[in-house]
């Protein structure tokens, strides 16, 4: 049947109904939030989407993002009108037991993105609508926001990278309903403030009453016609619509009504909006299907594509960072799902070599590293298989894209160049020395330091086999000798013991940049009768503890850690962590002074991590 708009509107008032049953029930949750909301998404997905309801893994229907996660109570009333919850299941909502959580996860299938976190949605629907580009799909990506998170600059990044890559297939709705937490948004119910901002990114703006059927269903009709430029439409909406004790009022932001309440509240709906409470379906409404996309064959998984063993030389200097790009430039012909997205230093961090290849899977987000992890999430969801990087210290400014995309289970692998004093003289703005602790402490993630162009890869082919969560590959600015034969093999959780005798008086254990200062550190002390393992931790996250106690208990139970980065969450700290209440002596040496510019060596001197330190560290400790 056709949806006309009393039925759309009779669809908005049940979900109103189930708003409320829901988050009463649960005893918390955001319904006025939701409220405000139930006019577009019921004329979304009852009018305007196309989708297989008995499939969501189908390629082809179009998506819908809820940014404003905080109010999932009409993400699932909506799926409770679709059919595809129950009454049952709708009242589970933020139980133990319940996939319905308070804020949206991958837990629930239908949901496409782990939100609640602002500001995030919208890159993660540039990414889904790059996808369908890529992949010659006719899908469109809808994306739902709230005006408070438009303070959020990660928002405004989004909206200008979706303008100049032209995605007429992302339609963004704004629903403004002026109140934020704990007051008045930025510009209230200055609608047309919003639109002048997303009009000069180049957008195609419309200004609507977010609670007529017609004007929302109007909108979505035009905004799909558009060409050449995303679309967004400015829904004024009242927050607790519906409701009137709570209507447009402060003060209501995260409150539920109590359960004693119910039956007022849903007689006041029923009496407030007679007309579509009793409306009567004369026939079964039933979804429109999504035409199949122009890419119809499904690309097989390459999480086993292996690429050829590398041509390099052991003794002659390579940059990691560029064996990272020509590794990837090779994946690239192996697997298509491989996209490449790096945040304007292609030439440092050698992701051009990928992109001369395959330029149509190569996305350039300019310096806007949170939406290009959002952008990510979003390729990856729709079964891409994206490769991020920048330099290693400017991931920070994406911590929280990277632990909503934890949450979310995505698939990201990311590589950070530039790693460590020992980039020089650039300077400290410039050298990552916190990424170890921070893609350490991501949910699932594993942390992969290199110390030559063979073992990086190798890593890069591992990285691409791990889908269970964030991977992080850590490169080094300089060219560094190479170390390891074409045919070694490196997997995750695994080590490297390169120096081991009976008469070991202590364990070196480095990675990166001070490996080579160890090896360096060792030749020195064999000389005069020093003998020490070596062992290089390519694999910080998952850890090798086994082999890592095993020679250290060979090495008078003494180990020294030697690493480019802060103590804090670093490398020393995670080998301090496994071999917890063991009798092993541990010593670090890590970056512990404010860096500055300089040659690589003085500071690798003045921060006490180079062949020299090690050396006064294995005296002192022997």
């Amino acid at each position: 049947m056709r949806a006309n708009n009393m039925f759309l509107e009779h669809i908005a008032y049940n979900m109103r109904r189930s708003i409320l049953l829901e988050t009463s029930t649960a005893g918390s949750g955001h319904p006025t939030s939701a409220l405000s909301a139930a006019d577009i998404v019921a004329a979304l997905f009852f009018h305007t989407m196309h989708v297989d309801l008995d499939h969501p893994e189908n390629p082809d229907n179009d998506r819908f993002i809820l940014s404003k996660g905080h109010a999932s109570p009409v993400l699932y009333a909506v799926y409770k009108e679709l059919g595809v919850l129950s009454e049952d299941q709708l009242l589970s909502y933020r139980q133990f037991s319940s996939v319905l959580e308070g804020h949206p996860t991958p837990r629930f299938a239908w949901s496409e993105a782990a939100t609640g976190s602002l500001g995030q949605g919208l890159s993660i629907g540039v990414g889904m609508a790059l996808a369908a580009r890529i992949e010659g799909r006719g899908f469109k990506t809808y994306v739902l926001m709230g005006d408070s998170e438009l303070s959020e600059g990660s928002i405004w990044e989004a909206a200008e990278l979706a303008a100049y890559y032209r995605l007429h297939n992302l339609i963004g709705i704004i629903d403004c309903n002026r109140l934020g937490q704990t007051g008045q948004t930025m510009h209230g119910y200055h609608t047309e403030r919003y639109a002048k901002k997303f009009e000069a990114f180049g957008w195609k703006t419309y200004v609507i009453d977010g609670h007529n059927m017609q004007e929302i269903v109007s909108a979505l009709e035009k905004a799909q016609e558009v060409q050449d430029q995303p679309s967004i439409i400015i829904a004024k909406t009242v927050k607790g619509y519906g409701v009137q004790e709570a209507e447009n009022k402060n003060g209501f932001h995260g409150k539920v009504f109590k359960e004693d309440e119910l039956p007022k509240l849903l007689d006041q709906l029923e009496e407030r909006f007679a007309a579509a409470a009793h409306y009567h379906i004369e026939q079964r409404w039933q979804s429109s299907l999504p035409q199949q996309g122009l890419n119809t064959n499904t690309t097989k998984s390459c999480t086993e594509v292996h690429i050829k063993d590398p041509t390099y030389e052991v003794g002659k200097q390579e940059m990691t960072r560029r064996a990272f790009g020509q590794a990837l430039a090779s994946l690239g012909g192996l697997c298509k799902d491989v996209v490449v997205l790096d945040a304007e230093v292609k030439n440092s961090t050698y992701t051009e070599l990928f992109e001369a290849k395959y330029p149509e899977r190569f996305i350039e987000c300019f310096i806007a590293e949170q939406c290009m992890i959002g952008m990510a999430v979003g390729l990856q969801k729709r079964g891409k298989i994206p490769f991020c990087a920048t330099f290693g210290a400017f991931f920070t400014r994406a911590f929280d894209q990277i632990r909503m995309a934890a949450i979310g289970n995505n698939a990201l692998r990311l590589v950070g160049s530039h790693a460590g004093v020992s980039i020089g003289q650039d300077g400290p703005s410039q050298m990552a020395l916190e990424d170890i602790a921070m893609m350490r402490a991501i949910f699932g993630s594993i942390v992969l330091y290199p110390s030559d162009a063979i073992s990086t890869w190798k890593l890069v082919n591992q990285m691409l086999a791990y889908d269970q969560g964030i991977s992080y590959l850590r490169t080094t600015r300089a060219e560094l000798p190479i170390i390891y034969q074409s045919t070694d093999e490196f997997v995750i959780g695994g080590c490297k013991v390169l120096m081991q005798s009976e008469m070991d008086k202590v364990c070196i254990i480095a990675a990166g940049v001070t490996l080579h200062e160890a090896l360096k550190a060792y030749k020195e002390l064999i000389q005069e009768g020093v003998f020490i393992s070596v062992i290089d931790l390519y694999s910080i996250k998952p850890l090798d503890r086994e082999t890592v106690l095993k020679v250290a208990r060979a090495s008078n139970n003494r180990i020294i850690t030697v690493e480019d980065h802060y103590l804090e969450g670093g490398l020393g700290q995670a080998v301090a962590s496994a071999l917890a209440n063991s009798d092993i002596t541990i010593s670090c040496l890590s970056v512990q002074k404010m860096a500055r510019s300089g040659r690589p060596e003085e500071l690798m001197a003045y921060e006490h991590i180079d062949a020299q330190a090690i050396i006064a560290q294995v005296k002192s400790d022997i």
